[in-house]
């Protein structure tokens, strides 16, 4: 891994390939590793980059008041790419719509899978998971909040965990652990976005989402491809939230000619 130094602290990041630029951005229970199993497709045509968010991964939280767009700004000017096909998992699906949204000019096409709706009215299966989180919180229970995230987002609520991949909820507990120690923190120092609508962004725009990942998530996807213009949906059968660990070789050939344009 390399390190962006920053006056906010360092950003952890890595590089691997040659050819057009590609950024990988991370869900918000995982980091940069999440994209282990469809890099080595990417890079055989792309140049890779993986960055950890701020209070995750090698990432450290912030020591001040910063917004996701400017790290990812500051990391792809440091790198020297002024333009970069961007791909974004979960909340990391969340931070490449505004990045695209603030800097139009620096995004040649946009990937987004399974990103949260800002201000979206969830459901009652949603809501019962942030309360068993909070609770657990509450209590200073870190390992029941990290099973609670494990079954919500990696079992997911249409299966059982005899039917995820062997090691995949160990795969991520450490690095969800990491991103709950850290949110209290990321939390506080955290900035609002600089917005815009949806309908203004004017770069090819896939749309993915797994089969089994929480109806509202589904439901969501479904708005963005409808609301970004010419956006194309790619549903994923057999993943639930995370995609990338799921249906990683699906993933790659989507993500293949997608990225190639």
């Amino acid at each position: 891994m390399h390190i962006l130094a920053d006056e906010l602290g360092p950003l952890s990041y890595d590089v691997e390939g040659t050819g057009t630029p590609v950024v990988l951005v991370h869900a918000g229970i995982a980091d940069h590793r999440m994209w282990d199993a469809v890099v080595p497709a990417l890079a055989e045509r792309h140049t890779v980059i993986r960055y950890d968010l701020r209070g995750f991964g090698q990432s450290p939280p912030p020591s001040g008041p910063f917004r996701e767009t400017d790290d990812l700004r500051r990391l792809l000017d440091h790198l020297g790419h002024d333009k970069v096909r961007l791909v974004g998992a979960s909340w990391g699906g969340r931070v490449a719509l505004d990045f695209v949204l603030a800097h139009p000019d620096r995004v040649h096409s946009l990937a987004v899978l399974s990103a949260p709706w800002r201000g979206y009215g969830w459901g009652a299966e949603m809501i019962a998971y942030d309360e068993a989180e909070t609770a657990a919180l509450e209590a200073g229970d870190l390992d029941a909040a990290v099973e609670v995230n494990l079954d919500m987002w990696v079992r997911g609520p249409a299966r059982g965990w005899a039917d995820v991949a062997e090691g995949l909820a160990d795969q991520l507990r450490g690095p969800l652990r990491t991103s709950l120690e850290h949110q209290d923190a990321v939390g506080e120092h955290a900035q609002d976005p600089v917005g815009g609508e949806l309908a203004a962004i004017a770069v090819p725009t896939l749309v993915g989402v797994g089969k089994l990942d929480v109806g509202d998530f589904q439901d969501i996807a479904r708005k963005y491809a409808a609301e970004i213009p010419g956006a194309a949906l790619v549903e994923f059968p057999t993943a639930a939230h995370l995609v990338a660990l799921d249906a990683p070789a699906e993933l790659a050939a989507e993500l293949g000619p997608f990225l190639s344009r």
